[in-house]
């Protein structure tokens, strides 16, 4: 009955990886494939395609303007040309046609901070885009570890289970020639039970971990392979800030925002200066205000325009985008905070592991000679049936724990590189097209904000423990549409 539940046990876990396997893949491929195909990266990539047209469109105000005009239907006209005329007035069929080109030569640098604005825009798109990949990414690498993590606690729950079988069927055999005790047998049974399910329990973390594998990287698991250690990490978590801080794409788009405010600002104040356009025309026209003829011109022309009074809304759209530019600050501040604190707990999760690590291989190991011991002891009755499951267990715990402090450190190294915005790099994956930045720069502006804010905090005592947290947030003050 029992070697039915393991032989059952086994076949599940083969299940597992062959029935529902659609993509046998290294951890790179899984991030590659991850990159091209998860909605949250495409969503971010096609408001980046958006972002180049709205580049278009403000760099339309360069270019000249041509209008047609054409008019045609019926006037009644009675003015001084009419005075002559029976019933001192005319109805006739009134019809104009012209054709305007238009060239912007001033406008207060309006289209050229509208141009800036929207190319900032495109660049903190483009640093969204890469910020999503990178976040997604380990996301992906998360559930890659967390599939072969529930794995190798599968099999060693399946181990601990056949185990407690060999042990359940000495003390049954002795049960049965009249040689051990019942409660002997009772007691082996419970343990046998909670070992089944515990391989139960592990199989359903398994199933799981299977289902977020697929919602992430678009399809089942199968044939992971376990990655290697990765070079590049810092020798210090301030040395890991510095890159974090100067390099990490969501800070970059923060970066971005501000420039774009700041160019609005300028779009603003050209509102408050004059505008001069060439103008180019021509006109055809019959029949106008009731008199019988035709008319043609032709006309060449600079229109000055200044708006004088326009009930205090220029100025107060000037004020408006100060106080967003002010926003963008202050999430730009908030965002590097988040970086950093993301960064610090990804280093204390991984130095903490990597302290726990050797410890818990020893106790490994010496929980495998205890159990041996027991064993031996067990036979010739100097042990318990109590003292041989105990030393199960405690190997089962030990080995579980080790199991999990490994994948913890390993994790650990790639949240830092994602942190300090080299995850990609890293593993070797190329960044969507759309992430690659458009025309414009980081200006002064936000290149004197960022230093002035980028000195990192001193360094504290270790923290306790942590497990991964999540990824520093998304979030951008958006620029102004």
């Amino acid at each position: 009955m029992n070697k039915k539940v393991i032989s059952a046990a086994v076949s599940f876990a083969c299940a597992i990886g062959f029935t529902h396997a659609a993509f046998s893949a290294t951890l790179t491929e899984a991030v590659d494939q991850t990159i091209k195909t998860n909605p949250d990266i495409l969503i971010d990539a096609n408001q980046r395609l958006s972002t180049d047209e709205a580049v278009k469109q403000a760099k339309g105000g360069y270019y000249p303007k041509v209008d047609l005009n054409l008019g045609y239907g019926r006037e009644w006209s009675e003015n001084i040309s009419t005075q002559n005329r029976p019933g001192k007035d005319a109805t006739l069929w009134r019809g104009e046609s012209g054709l305007t080109l238009s060239q912007m030569i001033y406008d207060g640098s309006g289209t050229t901070s509208e141009v800036n604005r929207q190319k900032s825009r495109q660049n903190s798109a483009a640093h969204k885009v890469m910020g999503t990949s990178e976040q997604i990414a380990l996301k992906a690498i998360e559930t890659y570890l967390d599939v072969l993590r529930r794995e190798e606690l599968l099999k060693l729950a399946q181990e601990n289970l056949a185990a407690h079988d060999r042990t359940f069927s000495q003390i049954k055999l002795r049960a049965d020639s009249g040689i051990g005790r019942k409660a002997d047998l009772e007691q082996a049974q419970a343990r046998l039970s909670l070992s089944q399910a515990n391989v139960a329990s592990a199989e359903a973390n398994l199933r799981e971990a299977n289902i977020a594998y697929n919602k992430v990287i678009g399809s089942m698991p199968s044939n992971l392979t376990k990655p290697t250690a990765i070079d590049g990490i810092p020798a210090s978590v301030d040395d890991a800030l510095k890159v974090g801080l100067d390099n990490h794409p969501i800070l970059r788009s923060a970066l971005a925002d501000i420039e774009a405010t700041r160019a609005q600002q300028g779009a603003a104040e050209a509102l408050m200066k004059p505008r001069v356009d060439l103008e180019l025309g021509t006109n055809f026209n019959h029949n106008l205000d009731g008199v019988q003829y035709k008319s043609n011109d032709w006309y060449a022309m600079l229109r000055l325009r200044y708006n004088l009074f326009h009930g205090g809304a220029d100025k107060a759209r000037i004020s408006e985008a100060s106080v967003q530019t002010q926003a963008a600050i202050e999430t730009m501040h908030r965002t590097q905070r988040q970086v950093e604190e993301s960064l610090r707990l990804s280093w204390n999760s991984m130095i903490t592991a990597q302290d726990r690590i050797p410890k818990l291989q020893a106790t490994v190991e010496a929980a495998e000679r205890t159990r041996d011991a027991y064993t031996k002891q067990f036979s010739i009755g100097q042990r318990t049936l109590l003292d041989l499951l105990d030393s199960e267990n405690e190997l089962y715990t030990d080995r579980s724990n080790l199991v999990e402090a490994q994948y913890i450190d390993i994790f650990a190294r790639y949240r830092l590189m994602a942190d300090m915005g080299r995850l990609l790099e890293t593993l070797g994956v190329a960044p969507r097209e759309e992430a690659k930045i458009g025309e414009a720069t980081m200006g002064g502006y936000a290149k004197d904000v960022a230093k002035a804010s980028n000195e990192p905090a001193p360094t504290a005592e270790p923290a306790p423990a942590a497990e991964p947290a999540a990824a520093p947030a998304e979030e951008a003050a958006p620029a102004a549409q």
